[in-house]
C-alpha cells in the first residue's frame, strides 16, 4: 500500500482525554477516532490490527474444535426474561423498542440466544459435545467509559458456548478452551496468566480470567512469579486427549484476582521472593455455569438412559478490540508502538527519503514490487515529507521492520533495515533487503 493513497490521520499532539499509553498511541497513530463516549471508529490501520487479532482467535478456536456462527447484535427481551437476567443485569444493558413496540436489547453477551438456538436443534446426548462461537460487536452502557477501547461501551468480542451432557463432560470442554486461550494470547506476543476469578453476571462457580500484567490494568492481581515461565502448549496438542496435566501445571501455582484473593493461602503457598502483587488487564475469561440457563429455559436433552435433562454449559469470552489496547500497553516505547509480527497492520514500512530522485525511486519501486508479489504486507511512504517526519511516523505506528532508502546509502550500494523492537540497524544491498523478507 502506498502511503500517498492511504488514509492515516496522524495526530501531532496527544489528546488531553487520553489517560493511558494505549489510548494516547491509538489516537495519535490514527488507529481509532472517538465518535461518542466509549464509541470509536476503527480507522484503516486500526482495523487491520483488529482483523489480525480476530483471525488468530478464529484459528485457535477452530483448532480446538469450536464451530463458528454469527448471531445478531439485537436480542429479544423475552429470552432474557426466561433466564431471569433481564431485570437483574442492570443499567449497563441498552434496552430499546422497535416500531411494533417489541422489547429488544443490544446484546452485552449471548447465553440466552445460543441456548434458544440449541434447544430448538439438539435433542439427544448423541449430538454432544458441541461448542459454538462467534465474533460480534457488543454494547454495555458503562457509566464511566475510559481508557479508549480498553473500557469502551461498544466492543468486539469472541464468545463461545459449550454444551455437554453432565458436569464431567463440561469440564473437559472447559479445559479445551483454557488451553486454546493460552495459545491465542501467546501467538499475539502476550503473557496472559489464567487467574481464579468471580463469575459475575454470567453465573456459575468455576471461572478463570486471563490477565496481562500491567500497572494500567483495572484488576488487582496476586500470583506466583513462576507462572510467568510456564510453557505454552504447542499447535500439535491433541484437544481430544487428556489435557488435565496442562491445566494442573497452570493452576497449581497461586494466581487470583483481588475479588477472590485469599491472603493466607497466598502467603502459605508463595515464597516472599516469588510474590507478585500488581495490576492487570483482563483479555479473556472462561466460565463453567452448569444448568444456569438450560434449566430455566427448559433446554433439555435425552440422556443415554432415555431421561430428559438440562444440558451443562460454559461460556468463553475474548475481548478482541480490548486486546489491541493490551498489545500496545505491552509493546511500546517512548517513540510509539512496537507491534509483534503476528498482529502488525503491515510487516514492513518502506521509506523513500528523496521522492523524485531517480535512483531512490527506482530502488523503492523494485523493493515494493518484490515484496508485494511475495505477499509481504508493506506500507510504502512515497510522500514528499522530510526524512525526520517519516522516521517519526514509522516509529509511531510501530511496524516490525523498516526499509530506509536514501541517496547516500544507495551511492554506497546499500539500503538500511531497521528492526522496530530494539532499534537494530543493518546496511544491506537492495537484493539482500528483498531476500530478507521474501526468502529468495
Amino acid at each position: 500500500m502506498r502511503l500517498s493513497r492511504y488514509f492515516l490521520p496522524i495526530l501531532r499532539e496527544t489528546p488531553k482525554e487520553a489517560e493511558i499509553v494505549s489510548h494516547r498511541l491509538m489516537l495519535r497513530a490514527g488507529l481509532i477516532r472517538q465518535e461518542a463516549a466509549g464509541i470509536y471508529v476503527w480507522l484503516p490501520l486500526g482495523n487491520r490490527v483488529l482483523q489480525k487479532v480476530a483471525q488468530i482467535v478464529r484459528e485457535e478456536m477452530d483448532r480446538a474444535g469450536a464451530i463458528e456462527v454469527l448471531m445478531p447484535t439485537l436480542q429479544l427481551a423475552d429470552l432474557w426474561r426466561e433466564s431471569g437476567r433481564y431485570e437483574a443485569y442492570g443499567p449497563e444493558m441498552l434496552r430499546i423498542k422497535d416500531r411494533h413496540e417489541r422489547e429488544l436489547l443490544y446484546g452485552p453477551t449471548n447465553e440466552e440466544m445460543i441456548t434458544e438456538i440449541f434447544r430448538a436443534s439438539v435433542k439427544s446426548y448423541r449430538d454432544l459435545p458441541k461448542n459454538l462461537y462467534h465474533i460480534q460487536w457488543k454494547f454495555r452502557d458503562e457509566q464511566r467509559p475510559r481508557f479508549g477501547v480498553m473500557r469502551g461501551r461498544e466492543f468486539l468480542m469472541k464468545d463461545a458456548y459449550s454444551f455437554d451432557i453432565d458436569e464431567a463432560a463440561a469440564r473437559i470442554s472447559y479445559n479445551k478452551m483454557f488451553v486454546a486461550y493460552l495459545r491465542i494470547f501467546a501467538r499475539m506476543g502476550l503473557t496472559a496468566i489464567p487467574m481464579r476469578a468471580e463469575t459475575g453476571p454470567i453465573g456459575g462457580d468455576l471461572s478463570h480470567e486471563f490477565i496481562v500484567l500491567a500497572e494500567t490494568g483495572e484488576s488487582g492481581v496476586y500470583c506466583h512469579a513462576d507462572v510467568l515461565d510456564l510453557p505454552i502448549p504447542s499447535a500439535s496438542i491433541d484437544y481430544d486427549g487428556d489435557l488435565s496435566e496442562v491445566i494442573r501445571d497452570w493452576t497449581s501455582l497461586y494466581a487470583a484476582t483481588e475479588d477472590v484473593h485469599d491472603a493466607a493461602r497466598f502467603e502459605r503457598e508463595t515464597p516472599p521472593e516469588k510474590r507478585i502483587h500488581t495490576r492487570g488487564i483482563e483479555v479473556g475469561q472462561v466460565f463453567y455455569f452448569g444448568e444456569k440457563y438450560s434449566r430455566p429455559m427448559q433446554a433439555l436433552i435425552t440422556g443415554p438412559d432415555g431421561v430428559e435433562r438440562p444440558f451443562h454449559g460454559g461460556s468463553y469470552g475474548v475481548g478482541v478490540s480490548r486486546l489491541v489496547a493490551a498489545l500496545i500497553e505491552a509493546h511500546h516505547d517512548e517513540n510509539g508502538i512496537m507491534w509483534p509480527r503476528s498482529v502488525a497492520p503491515f510487516e514492513v514500512g518502506l521509506a523513500n527519503l528523496k521522492v523524485g530522485d531517480e535512483a531512490t525511486d527506482a530502488a523503492c519501486t523494485e523493493i515494493y514490487a518484490a515484496l508485494e508479489e511475495a505477499g509481504v504486507e508493506v506500507l510504502y511512504d512515497d510522500t514528499d515529507e522530510r526524512p525526520g517526519a517519516k522516521f517519526a511516523k514509522l516509529d509511531l505506528i510501530g511496524l516490525p521492520f523498516q526499509i530506509i532508502v536514501g541517496p547516500k546509502g544507495l551511492a554506497e550500494g546499500t539500503v538500511e533495515i531497521k528492526t522496530r523492537a530494539g532499534g537494530k540497524r543493518e546496511a544491506v544491498s537492495v537484493a539482500a533487503a528483498i531476500a530478507r523478507f521474501t526468502d529468495v
